[in-house]
């Protein structure tokens, strides 16, 4: 039997099927990335100007933003 080694799952840390939000914040999140840059006050502005909003509906603050990836496990 032929093993490789390391294996990876491409899910392996995933504990649930993303949620509708999730997969439309990590849209946005490269689309992000792609168009604005890579800084976070970059892919805050970014976010905010979609209105794709933090989960409790206020706009992204760089606080926010980093509970919301901690929360998610980014």
């Amino acid at each position: 039997m032929t093993t490789t080694w390391p294996y990876l799952d491409v899910h392996q840390s995933r504990t649930h099927e993303p949620t509708p939000y999730e997969y439309k914040l990590a849209a946005t999140l490269e689309e992000v990335f792609t168009k604005d840059g890579h800084e976070l006050t970059d892919v805050i502005r970014g976010l905010n100007a979609r209105q794709v909003h933090a989960p409790d509906g206020a706009p992204w603050t760089e606080d926010s933003f980093r509970a919301e990836m901690h929360r998610l496990g980014a």
